[in-house]
């Protein structure tokens, strides 16, 4: 199962560019691709909010 993105979101970007398969996509709030996703953890470790969870 892939990481999520919460509705607590405060969509700063700051997860984006730690993806390394490029799963995270801009919205009103930020969301992960579940079939990209490989669940390294990346962008836990830098969001500010501690809005995305793992599975």
């Amino acid at each position: 199962m892939a990481h999520k993105i919460a509705d607590t979101c405060i969509a700063c970007g700051a997860c984006q560019p730690e993806c390394p398969v490029d799963c995270i996509k801009e919205g009103e709030i930020y969301i992960i691709d579940q079939d990209t996703c490989i669940d390294c953890g990346a962008c836990v470790a830098v969001c500010p909010v501690d809005a995305i969870q793992a599975p």
